[in-house]
């Protein structure tokens, strides 16, 4: 017997499907808000989407985890630098 090849695509639970359904029917209708309180109705199929991953994550359903960005490690050596600069100036 063959082992299971993994694929490379992320998983989702069954709980995750779900909620981005329930979302997606939410926002056919035009009840799905991007928050609470006055804020607009959700258009974008996209936003409806991460709207219900991460209500599904909120809850603990097996949704992988967000994509860090590196734009903050980016600002943190900058300000490395200009400190370092601004000493040796004085």
């Amino acid at each position: 017997m063959a082992a299971k090849k993994s694929s490379g695509r992320r998983k989702y639970g069954k709980a995750a499907q779900k909620s981005v359904k329930r979302a997606m029917h939410k926002r056919k209708a035009g009840t799905l808000k991007s928050g609470k309180g006055r804020h607009p109705k959700v258009k974008s199929r996209e936003q409806a989407i991460a709207i219900g991953l991460s209500e599904a994550r909120a809850k603990g359903a097996k949704v992988p985890r967000k994509r860090s960005s590196k734009k903050s490690t980016r600002k943190s050596t900058r300000k490395s630098t200009r400190k370092s600069t601004s000493k040796r100036s004085r």
